[in-house]
């Protein structure tokens, strides 16, 4: 199995800390999330990583160095880190054609170990995560759940749609290589139809929606996790979410 980990964007929504190093960089407790996500995938034996970089590249390709993973984690450059995040996807298309299964990641993520672990030994080859415990708004990105097939992904739901109950979405997701297959196609679509702006989760979306039997999600409700977008993201993984990871990982 591979991992493709998004990293290529600027922190901008985070302020200087985001303008001064990728966010992927980030420490806690003297570990970037780029180390944490590396011991993870070590962890679970993943054979390969690949990383879309963009913004500071350079400092990216330091760090896989300083960290020993030269001979592990290979990185691709986006040109055009600055629009949508489907243009990192269709930079690391080549990987989601080559047959293999995948797991995609965004980088920006501080978890608990055992979200990873919920994605390599599921059964369901094409998975998403979703936690039910979210504040609702307009920045999670929701996963809605109906009759335990999933009918939308999206930021926005549309007031219409009914569904048994929605999580948010983690940002990291397992694709069987048929599925890998078919998000290259439609990302290399989007990219030829001038849609460069948009986030990568459309198209997913696109794929869920055309066939929602192929897809379907683990449940990581209660485990520890951030996305980090914003300056209070920083404390809140600080002073909430580190000191839970620790906790589980020294049990």
């Amino acid at each position: 199995m591979k991992a493709i980990i998004l990293a290529a964007g600027v922190g901008r929504r985070l302020g200087k800390d985001g303008q001064i190093q990728p966010k992927c960089l980030l420490k806690f407790n003297g570990k970037s999330l780029l180390e944490r996500h590396f011991n993870y995938l070590r962890h679970y034996q993943i054979d390969e990583v690949v990383i879309a970089v963009g913004y500071q590249a350079q400092r990216i390709q330091d760090e896989i160095k300083a960290l020993g993973a030269e001979n592990w984690v290979s990185t691709i450059y986006n040109p055009d880190y600055t629009k949508g995040s489907v243009i990192s996807l269709w930079t690391v298309r080549q990987h989601l054609l080559a047959g293999n299964d995948i797991l995609l990641m965004d980088a920006d993520v501080l978890c608990d170990r055992c979200i990873i672990e919920r994605l390599v030994k599921t059964n369901i080859p094409n998975s998403f995560l979703l936690d039910r415990d979210f504040e609702p708004g307009d920045e999670p990105v929701k996963v809605c759940v109906r009759d335990n097939y999933l009918v939308e992904f999206r930021k926005q739901v549309a007031p219409g749609l009914t569904y048994d109950f929605a999580g948010e979405s983690v940002g990291f997701f397992r694709f069987g290589s048929a599925v890998a297959q078919r998000l290259a196609t439609r990302t290399e679509q989007y990219v030829a139809d001038g849609l460069d702006n948009e986030p990568y989760e459309e198209v997913i979306r696109d794929l869920l929606l055309e066939t929602p039997e192929a897809f379907g999600y683990e449940d990581i409700t209660g485990l520890p996790w951030l996305e980090i977008d914003f300056p209070q993201d920083i404390q809140r993984a600080q002073n909430e979410i580190l000191p839970q990871i620790e906790v589980a990982e020294n049990v």
